[in-house]
């Protein structure tokens, strides 16, 4: 489209009737599709990028073609694919973007786990297979965004990458059930090698492969049953993803009984709620022994080794397990460990 300036009164210029496709909502290639993704595979994905960011369709010719295409986008480098998969994932409705990813094919080509996760039943039936609950939980995080600020690339991918170990760990059970035991471990794994091929920077890799790896801890809390050196744990293993932990946590709940799901948000509420708690009385964030390594050196009458680093993992078990033990307890604890040692 074009404003013609050249003449005595303007006039618009629509050869392909652009203004038409707006009004509708769809989105078309000017030449054929198969000309335009030849030229740029990338567009491909441009194509679902704007549907996610715009709300649009994509014209049905276009779709076609990227079905049949798809395997361009082995030209492009990872770079390239990232950072259009980044604006789609960042976009105001990333489903609709990853769905046309998923059925055109073209996420088996740089992202096939999510592809993989069709094939796969829900465990606990909420779903007809756990891509819809993936879908769901990555809406829900970003209901629950404010937490963090506004649109989060972390906790997106790790409501993306969350469960896709399940199809590695699938194992049916007698009565017809299905369970996926560890899928957290393998995910995280998965997670990692995958974002590392799209080459994301190191620091959304650990994150989203820590949080996979971490998504499912909540889990053992049941009515509040655990202690207070297990919520120390917690907030010492999520570390500076506390909240993203949190976000993701809460976002993993898509089940449809309405009880069971407010059940399952007033026990996380009160494990918020000790965790603040014991933030405050202990400031959690920043859990380390009472003995840093200079003193247990100087105690134990050692240099600097090994040994020094096996201590100060004995007292941060102890921190965790009984709360702060102050100076001349923890002096206490350090030469019984001490002394066990040297007699074995």
């Amino acid at each position: 489209m074009a404003i013609e300036l050249t003449t005595d009164v303007p006039g618009f210029i629509d050869p392909y009737n652009g203004v038409t496709d707006l009004l509708k909502k769809i989105l078309r290639t000017p030449a054929t599709a198969e000309m335009s993704f030849s030229d740029d595979p990338l567009r491909m994905l441009r194509a679902a990028r704007f549907a996610s960011q715009l709300g649009f369709a994509i014209d049905q010719a276009a779709l076609s073609a990227m079905g049949e295409m798809k395997d361009r986008l082995e030209i492009i480098s990872a770079e390239r694919i990232r950072d259009e998969f980044i604006k789609i994932v960042l976009s105001d409705n990333p489903r609709l973007g990853i769905n046309i990813l998923v059925e055109s094919g073209l996420c088996d080509k740089f992202l096939p786990e999510i592809s993989k996760l069709r094939l796969e039943v829900d465990e606990h039936h909420h779903h007809k297979d756990v891509y819809e609950h993936t879908l769901t939980v990555l809406e829900q995080a970003i209901a629950l965004e404010h937490r963090l600020g506004g649109a989060n690339l972390v906790v997106r991918l790790a409501a993306l990458f969350h469960d896709i170990g399940k199809p590695k760990t699938k194992a049916l059970v007698d009565g017809g059930g299905v369970t996926f035991h560890h899928h957290e471990v393998v995910g995280a794994r998965m997670a990692k090698e995958r974002l590392k091929k799209l080459r994301f920077d190191h620091e959304v890799v650990d994150a989203v492969s820590e949080l996979t790896f971490l998504h499912l801890r909540f889990h053992g809390y049941g009515d509040g049953a655990w202690s207070d050196s297990a919520v120390r744990r917690y907030v010492r293993d999520a570390g500076d993803l506390l909240t993203h932990l949190h976000v993701l946590t809460r976002a993993d709940c898509t089940t449809r009984n309405k009880k069971k799901a407010e059940t399952l948000a007033r026990h996380y509420d009160h494990l918020e709620e000790r965790i603040d708690i014991l933030m405050e009385q202990e400031e959690l964030l920043k859990i380390r022994p009472d003995l840093d390594g200079n003193e247990i050196m100087k105690l134990l009458n050692i240099s600097a080794g090994p040994i020094v680093g096996k201590a100060y993992e004995h007292l941060l078990e102890l921190r965790l397990e009984h709360g702060p033990l102050g100076k001349d307890r923890a002096e206490n604890e350090l030469m019984n460990w001490w002394s066990t040692r040297s007699q074995s």
